[in-house]
């Protein structure tokens, strides 16, 4: 028998099976989604088997080993392969790896054990003690303890004369015992009709777009629909952006369905990714809720997919595979014949105009469950700055201190998009730049070190001028470091940072997070993090910096996610009793994606959006896609771009061709990129072509990526 076996190398000249003879011994073993070790060239590498034969004309190598006992990869997992492989133009083995966890991934060198413990139990009952000790430890043993428990006590010698004996137990690394509580929610009118509207549809492929106001009891009706779910055995996913997947979010839900939940998101550890992976296999658990790569957790009988937060970025990923988890989750709801639920107080422009199109159907959530929508004031800064207030509006001041004498909570985010701590020259305005990248290098002032955050490059802070060497070199900008100190010298408040720097350790997000709802701090600074999936019922203000600064960025989604960024963390305020304020600091409040910020009202910011995108022939109207083109040679780079451009514009028809050009950025990690634009109607229309350039460029001196409905161009 042949194994058609697909191997663990991603260059694109390899994209395809090889053929292997099964030996006798390995016969019993060998199945479609296993993986195994074959011979390759002069090396041993690893593989999956994607399909069985009786037999070849030629003669072949024969596999060495079997790595798993059962399939890694199930029949609907290698159909979804194949489908992301036509989808995104990726190899096939880079769509395979991106589903499974590091411990299952064909990679050789991997490898992650299970954690087992240790117990002890009496096997001889007849055994007469020889001393009291021994007496104590049978004593104990009435009942089997782990070992650990008996440290005090010498176990050798009756473990030898087989009085007792040690065995092992596995135990996953995420492992705390929660009880589901009994807790009863009445659920409003308007949440009912949701919930009976998606639990109607059980048995159909139907997607539901729930366009719900921050603090419209969405997750309810989440918790509410999965009840109706598992009663008919069936099992969920449920996707949040990876930011708003809190330990307040995790522990809402264990609350509700007690341990039937698996945990997948990036900040576990390799193990426990993998504990919760095997948790979804042996069908200990019907619900998993993750990031991105949770839509696919292999589940055989999903009865629902829920999305919430649909509209936010982090969905699409952005290295090869570039696939969408909305669109797995599509495939995967229509595959199931169930329904997909996307939920958001501010849908992407897509995702609603699909609902005028039929694609999606809309459900609305308009009301808060507190009642009242907070009151939303815009600072124009340019009258503030004449005032001296450069960075905290008088009003903003009064507000704070309002709060902190009535024993409130405030949330401030600043908006660091398009805005970030940079060094430059008073005297010659030389800005401190990356040596691989087009980029300013940003000054992180508690390690003292400027930073690329592309490539990662980092130096000590040096105080003067590299160009005219002055020692005149300031601050340009404002990090949330910076705005921190500021706070603390107006204010006499604790206050909590939570960026990126302050969250890379381990539980570090999870111990901020529970610091400031137990209101041990008063003032919570955080950047796009804290916009979403935190609910304090005391917070009743929040405060944005630079709200408009998002507006700067080259992007034709900038006001989309200008708007969306500013309801979001609005929505973090009076989320209770309490009623709540908002001020949002910028120098262009009379921006229309401000102003309908300001008012809570998506619609009149959708049917503006929508407007532009139909007269610059953007998404929904046509679809787009992305051609990187990049080299470590400026001049290669540019005249390869110019022949894909040129082949494109012989090849296809009524298609909008936009480059080469230099990208936002036009050098990173001492690689020039050029960038073609294609918008088109059909996207069968430039499959053949895509595919032909991405077969061609294949050698190391030209890179080409592709990227189809970029989320950034």
């Amino acid at each position: 028998m042949v194994a058609d076996v697909l191997v663990e190398v991603s260059a694109k000249v390899i994209d395809q099976t090889f053929s292997y003879l099964i030996p006798d011994t390995l016969k019993d073993k060998v199945k479609v989604g296993v993986r195994v070790y074959v011979p390759f060239g002069n090396r041993k590498i690893e593989g999956f088997v994607l399909a069985i034969k009786d037999e070849s004309d030629i003669e072949l190598k024969e596999i060495i080993e079997v790595i798993d006992n059962e399939p890694v990869l199930n029949d609907e997992m290698l159909d979804l392969g194949l489908f992301l492989k036509k989808r995104t133009l990726s190899n096939l083995i880079s769509c395979y790896q991106t589903m499974l966890p590091k411990a299952l991934k064909a990679k050789k060198g991997i490898k992650i054990n299970e954690k087992y413990i240790t117990y002890v139990r009496l096997i001889d009952f007849d055994y007469i003690p020889k001393n009291d000790k021994q007496k104590e430890v049978i004593e104990l043993l009435k009942t089997d303890r782990l070992k650990s428990e008996l440290k005090d006590y010498s176990l050798n010698a009756l473990i030898k004369n087989k009085v007792i004996e040690e065995y092992k137990v596995e135990q996953y690394r995420i492992n705390g015992e929660t009880v589901a509580e009994e807790k009863k929610i009445i659920l409003t009118d308007e949440q009912k009709y949701v919930v009976d509207k998606v639990v109607e549809n059980f048995d159909n492929f139907k997607p539901f777009l729930l366009h719900g106001v921050t603090g419209s009891g969405k997750t309810e009706v989440y918790m509410h629909i999965i009840e109706e779910v598992l009663k008919k055995d069936k099992e969920v996913i449920v996707l949040v952006p990876e930011i708003s997947l809190t330990p307040q979010m995790v522990d809402l839900f264990k609350k509700r369905f007690g341990n039937n939940i698996a945990i997948m998101h990036s900040r576990l550890s390799d193990g426990e990714r993998y504990d919760e992976w095997r948790k979804v296999l042996r069908c200990e658990v019907k619900i998993v809720i993750g990031a991105r790569s949770a839509i696919f957790a292999p589940f055989t009988n999903l009865g629902l997919i829920i999305i919430d937060e649909e509209h936010t970025n982090t969905y699409k990923q952005e290295n090869n595979p570039r696939y969408s988890a909305i669109e797995v989750a599509l495939y995967r709801a229509k595959r199931y014949k169930i329904p997909l639920l996307l939920g958001s107080a501010t849908p992407s422009i897509e995702s609603y105009t699909k609902t005028k199109t039929n694609s999606y159907e809309l459900l609305t959530l308009n009301n808060r469950i507190s009642k009242k929508m907070p009151d939303v004031s815009l600072i124009d800064m340019k009258e503030e700055m004449k005032k001296g207030n450069k960075i905290i509006s008088s009003k903003l001041k009064e507000e704070i201190n309002k709060c902190l004498s009535n024993n409130e909570q405030v949330i401030i985010l600043l908006n660091r998009r398009g805005f970030s701590t940079v060094m430059t020259c008073q005297d010659c305005g030389t800005t401190d730049m990356c040596p691989r990248c087009d980029i300013p290098l940003t000054y992180h002032k508690k390690s003292n070190k400027l930073r690329c955050h592309y490539c990662n490059f980092e130096k000590i802070k040096d105080n003067i001028c590299p160009n005219c060497k002055s020692d005149n070199v300031k601050e340009y900008g404002m990090g949330t470091e910076k705005l921190e100190e500021i706070l603390n010298e107006m204010f006499d408040a604790r206050i909590v940072r939570m960026d990126v720097d302050t969250t890379s350790k381990k539980q570090a997000h999870e111990q901020i997070i529970n610091s400031f709802r137990n209101h041990e701090k008063d003032i919570l600074i955080g950047t796009q993090m804290i916009a979403k999936g935190l609910d304090f019922p005391n917070v009743t203000l929040v405060g944005v910096i630079n709200g408009d600064a998002s507006l700067n960025i080259p992007d034709f989604r900038s006001s989309e996610r200008t708007f969306q960024l500013l309801t979001q963390v609005s929505g973090r305020s009076g989320r209770s009793s309490k009623p709540g304020k908002v001020i949002i600091q910028g120098f262009n409040v009379d921006h229309y994606s401000m102003l309908c910020a300001q008012n809570h009202d998506y619609l009149s910011f959708y049917n503006k959006e929508i407007k532009i995108r139909r007269d610059l022939k953007y998404p929904p109207f046509y679809n787009l896609t992305l051609i990187k083109v990049s080299s470590t040679s400026y001049d290669l780079a540019i005249s390869e771009g110019n022949k894909v451009s040129k082949y494109l514009k012989n090849n296809l028809k009524d298609v909008i061709i936009l480059g080469p050009t230099f990208g936002s950025v036009s050098k990173l990690n001492n690689n020039y990129y050029l960038q073609i634009v294609l918008k088109y109607k059909n996207i069968a229309s430039i499959m053949d072509a895509l595919t032909y350039i991405n077969k061609h460029y294949s050698n190391n001196k030209v890179n080409v990526e592709i990227d189809i409905n970029p989320l950034k161009i």
